[in-house]
This record gives structure tokens, sequence and C-alpha cells, in this order.
């Protein structure tokens, strides 16, 4: 399984520098604490946003690290968010937004995917490739890549600069409009775009398919992409993003964790939560197998071009 390695000196300047913040506060005055952030959902269901707000804040309790969640579900209106506007190193994820900047650039040729561009998208997001997504981001540059975030509305996605796609900065509420994209007709994705998108996060190998899909209904159809990533600072960055289609389901599901103390501890995280968003919205559907959480990857790999 990919994993994403921050050079040293990274990580040694990040620990430089929260050595440095260390500093003020042992000499001056403790600051105050600031209230925890709380979940807040709506719903035009009775009765669904306060059981989502009860559940989804039970599901985070005691848990470690800071977490973020989004949700949106079209079929009854509801929203929920907890720090959707916090910056978190993407990760793997940012390979979904990689995949529909290729796609938006293409439809303005109107142009299809060559092969070697196709077979990069597949091994990116059913892989999470990181040597196609190397390839993809440095064929796309920064400017087609801040394009892309412009006409999607993705105003709080800031690029890694430096080929370092992993350190792209992203919040849940970008994260949320970006899997809003993908799932209804839009001006920015064409729809032959949309439905490449997802059924590549459709194929996503079964060691990859932990996080958001935990505890959803049988009858959904799942697409899903992964990020994890340990550094200095902030430890295990893990997370995942998730559409949930069919006939009887279209939602989406964004949780981003960092400060976690594993790779585990993160994915645990999110599958609490995500189980207890599956529950909450479809309470008569019997849920598919459980997911269980992949060992921690043995063996690191470059997130950025080594050239």
């Amino acid at each position: 399984m990919p994993h994403h390695r921050i050079p040293g000196r990274t990580r040694a300047s990040a620990a430089v520098l929260a050595a440095g913040l260390l500093v003020p506060l042992a000499v001056g005055a403790a600051p105050a604490t600031a209230a925890a952030p709380q979940v807040t959902c709506t719903s035009a269901k009775a009765g669904l946003a306060d059981r989502l707000t009860k559940d989804i804040t039970a599901a985070l309790k005691n848990r470690k690290g800071t977490v973020a969640v989004g949700l949106h579900d079209r079929k009854t209106n509801t929203t929920c968010t907890l720090r959707g506007d916090q910056k978190y190193d993407s990760a793997s994820v940012v390979k979904t937004t990689v995949l529909a900047a290729l796609l938006w650039d293409a439809k303005k040729t109107d142009r299809k995917l060559t092969k070697r561009e196709s077979d990069l998208a597949t091994a990116m997001i059913t892989k999470s490739d990181n040597a196609s997504t190397s390839t993809l981001w440095k064929q796309l540059g920064p400017t087609k890549v801040k394009g892309f975030l412009k006409a999607a509305g993705m105003t709080q996605t800031v690029p890694g600069s430096g080929g370092y796609w992993g350190l792209t900065q992203i919040t849940v509420r970008d994260e949320q409009k970006l899997l809003g994209l993908i799932t209804a007709k839009n001006a920015v994705l064409s729809d032959n775009a949309r439905a490449y998108i997802l059924k590549l996060m459709g194929k996503v190998i079964s060691s990859q398919r932990w996080g958001t899909p935990a505890g959803a209904p049988a009858t959904a159809t799942i697409h899903v992409k992964n990020g994890w990533l340990s550094r200095a600072t902030h430890g295990w960055r893990v997370h995942s993003i998730g559409a949930f289609t069919g006939t009887k389901h279209d939602y989406r599901v964004t949780v981003l964790t960092h400060g976690n103390k594993t790779m585990n501890d993160g994915v645990n995280t999110i599958q609490a939560v995500a189980r207890a968003i599956h529950k909450d919205l479809n309470p008569a559907a019997p849920a598919k197998t459980s997911f269980v959480p992949p060992a921690t990857p043995k063996e690191e790999h470059p997130a950025v071009p080594q050239s």
C-alpha cells in the first residue's frame, strides 16, 4: 500500500518551528482555551439533524487528533459540518482533484483522454499510485490545476508547491464541493467525466476501501478515495472522501483527520463517524460487511518527484 513520506529536511524544519512556538508560552500567561468546535446539522427530514448531531458527536468522543466532517444528502436535504474550513495536508485525497482537473482541461478542447492518460489515471485512483500522480501533476502544471479549482469554486484549496502534491491544503468544504460536482450535472465536468471518476472510485482495490464506506448500506454503490501521510508535526494525516449513489441513495461524506498517533487510529476515527452517518441515513437498510483497517505500511514511498 503506498504511503507518503516528506523528506527529512522538511521534517526537521517543522520540528524547529514547532519548538520555537513553544517559547512564548513558557514565559507568558497561559492562553485561554477556546471551546471545541461542535457538529452542526440541518435537515428537511424531521428529527434527522438531531440524531446525526448526537451520533457523530458520540462517535468522536475520546478520539485523539483533530477531525473535520462533512455530509450532504440530497434526498433529505441534510447537511452536517465540523471544522469545515480547517486546512489539512491532502495526502492522496488530492488524486481525485488531479483527475477532475485533467478531465476539465480535456473538455476545453473537446478531446478524450489518451490511453497513456487513462492508464495513469486508473493507477492513480484505484491503487493510489504515486508515480502516476506525479506524472499527471507535472503534465497539468500549476496554471491548469488552479484553473480547475477556480472553475470548481474550490477557493480554500491551495496546491502543493514544488511538486509536493501530497501537501496540497484541503478543507472539508472544498472536498464536499468536489464530490458534489462529481455526483450531479454541472457546467464544470461533463457527464462522461463524472461517470469516469465515479467508475474509478468504485474500483479502488480492497485494501484501500476503508474509511467512509464503513457501515454503508448494501443497497448503495460506493465510490471512495483515501489518503494517509505521516509527518513530524500533527502525526498521521488520515482522510477519506466517499460518494454513495444508487436508486435510494445520493449522499457524500468527507472526514479529514490529523494528530493521529498511528494510521489505524485515524482509520478507526473515520469509520466510527461513517458508521454513525450511514446508520442514521439508512436506519432500515442492512449494512455491508465491516471494513477492517489496514496494517500500517511497512515501506515508505515518496510523494513527490525525486528529480
